[in-house]
């Protein structure tokens, strides 16, 4: 929905109770903005990433950050870099113009000049390395209404708790988007 103030009002759901689907591990949206805007601003838990069974040791604030350091250096390149908890955020550039999200409800989010795909190949399984990833000429911007723990309780082995899972039938969620 277009706001009077030009602003984007997103609203999004899925309902998978008709069909027999496995559990999904993220409901949100991405989008790119410019490469200027490297300036990610947020309300949320930070300062490192976190995810809702890793959020503890993160503390509720305002953090700003480049979103050049957003991205973790694992040996295995990996999805990585969320925030919990975000009720809103803003990447801008230098002369303060860009774009600020806000959400209608905490939401997990991540900003950095990589795409999930860039991480991990999918079924391709490619033996990737810290130094395979190139940049992309965008910021891709994550705002997730929801997104499955991690788990890790042994060795990586073990899914996360059920109380980290995504076994709802249905999801919705909404954040306004505009610019700055």
């Amino acid at each position: 929905t277009f706001l009077k103030d030009g602003a984007l009002k997103i609203e999004s759901n899925i309902d998978v109770s008709a069909n027999n689907l496995p559990e999904i591990p993220r409901m949100g949206m991405r989008f790119d903005v410019d490469k200027s805007y490297k300036q990610f601003t947020y309300y949320g838990r930070g300062p490192w990433e976190n995810y809702a069974d890793r959020k503890h040791a993160s503390h509720i604030g305002i953090y700003k950050q480049s979103t050049d350091s957003q991205y973790v250096t694992y040996i295995r390149p990996q999805a990585n870099g969320n925030r919990h908890d975000i009720r809103w955020l803003q990447l801008t550039n230098e002369n303060g113009e860009g774009v600020i999200v806000e959400a209608l409800q905490p939401v997990g989010a991540s900003a950095m000049p990589y795409y999930d795909e860039d991480f991990d190949a999918g079924n391709t399984k490619k033996n990737r390395h810290i130094n395979d990833l190139v940049e992309r000429p965008v910021i891709c911007v994550h705002v997730d209404g929801w997104q499955r723990g991690v788990g890790g309780d042994n060795s990586w082995g073990m899914p996360p708790h059920s109380q980290y899972r995504l076994n709802c039938k249905q999801y919705m969620y909404s954040y306004i988007i505009k610019p700055l």
